[in-house]
């Protein structure tokens, strides 16, 4: 019988990745991630140890100075990350946001750009996408790109825009045909690579005060002007390209929450069986065991989807269903994970010199962003299930 086939067991160069990655984590500690989030700094350090490494690298293909390894293996670098009790935001972006260029640059801009983002000497990790008003509706972004003898002149705001700080450059969306005047809504809209080192003034970056060291911003555009080259693909067919990328984004995400729930779960384990109250571990008791377990489950079963979107990413199948499912139920199982090791700990939980706290804001983001959780149930219901679609 034909048919797509999971393999549930890793190969000997999966496993090499994790242990390698696993192994450049243990320099950076817990008191290093927590320093990080305290001052609000980018973890510069440890973005340029996995650069070097060749890690951010991975799904770059080996023509342009990648390792031109698949979604399964990227995926266990970021779980690798999270697992170890760091915070994988600051690398996914640019392991992904590249496959904008990848898939649908041009000649010119591949091979400009792809082997210095591989060498991590060229940090592409902003997307600017979201604005105030739209939210989740894309469609009705007002950001616009006028064309122009030279190229276009941008102008418009975004908002949550993470690591601008710390890009050299970003790939944006603006629409280049008013709504208005498109025949499908989601027609009309252009992914622009523009090099923040040259916009000047055009550009104001205002950062967002958040609940964890995300580095998000909010972005005004004014009268910035670009180059024809800067055009990404053809012009009115951003969206696609947008659309084209999201998988990899929530598979990605994915893996970052299911290494945050494996993280939870062995900390919760390891508390439950030293910490003793009336004579006896905790772990002794069915109120501290049976939430533990239901959360380990969560998370292997989270995996198993994750894995599953990713294999059939690398095998070049449509795999919009399970990479949103594996979103959801990863995001969900580490929220869950962390609640459950929160409650597990007691009042130690929400002590600082545990870290518990600073994971469990960490991951609460991951059920919000960068798609809500409801808006995937949505998907599910309209896409998977053929109900009617509810907005």
């Amino acid at each position: 019988m034909g048919g797509f086939k999971v393999n549930f067991e890793f190969n000997d160069l999966q496993n090499e990745i994790r242990l390698g990655v696993r192994s450049l984590c243990s320099r950076f500690d817990l008191n290093y991630w927590s320093n990080c989030d305290k001052e609000g700094v980018y973890p510069e350090e440890f973005v340029r140890s996995m650069s070097e490494a060749g890690w951010l690298g991975i799904l770059i293909p080996e023509e342009y100075g990648g390792a031109g390894l698949g979604m399964t293996e990227a995926a266990i670098v970021l779980e690798e990350i999270n697992r170890s009790g760091g915070l994988g935001a600051a690398c996914h972006a640019q392991m992904y946001t590249m496959g904008s260029v990848l898939r649908h640059g041009s000649k010119e801009q591949k091979e400009k750009y792809l082997p210095l983002i591989a060498n991590g000497t060229l940090r592409l990790q902003a997307f600017g996408i979201t604005e105030p008003d739209a939210g989740s509706d894309t469609t009705k972004i007002k950001t616009f790109a006028r064309k122009t003898d030279n190229g276009y002149v941008i102008n418009g705001q975004k908002i949550f825009i993470s690591r601008y700080q710390h890009s050299d450059m970003i790939l944006l969306l603006a629409r280049t045909t008013p709504l208005e005047q498109v025949k499908r809504k989601i027609d009309g809209m252009s992914l622009f690579l523009i090099d923040l080192r040259k916009v000047g003034s055009a550009i104001e970056a205002k950062p967002i005060k958040t609940m964890i060291n995300h580095e998000t911003n909010i972005l005004f555009i004014n009268e910035l002007e670009v180059p024809e080259n800067c055009l990404v693909g053809e012009e009115g067919k951003g969206f696609y390209y947008l659309l084209d990328g999201i998988n990899a984004e929530r598979i990605l995400v994915a893996s970052e929450c299911i290494g945050d729930g494996k993280w939870f779960i062995e900390q919760a384990v390891r508390y439950a069986n030293e910490r003793v109250v009336f004579d006896r571990p905790i772990g002794k008791n069915q109120g501290i065991q049976f939430p533990i377990a239901k959360a380990y489950m969560a998370v292997q079963a989270a995996e198993t989807m994750n894995f599953k979107a990713a294999s059939k990413f690398d095998n070049g199948l449509p795999c919009g269903e399970e990479a949103n499912m594996a979103k959801y139920l990863a995001s969900e199982a580490s929220w869950e994970a962390g609640d459950v090791t929160m409650t597990t700990f007691g009042g130690y939980g929400v002590a600082e010199e545990y870290h518990i706290e600073r994971k469990w804001r960490e991951t609460r983001l991951f059920r919000t962003a960068p798609i809500s959780n409801n808006l995937v149930l949505s998907y599910i219901a309209e896409h998977s299930l053929k109900l009617p679609r509810s907005y």
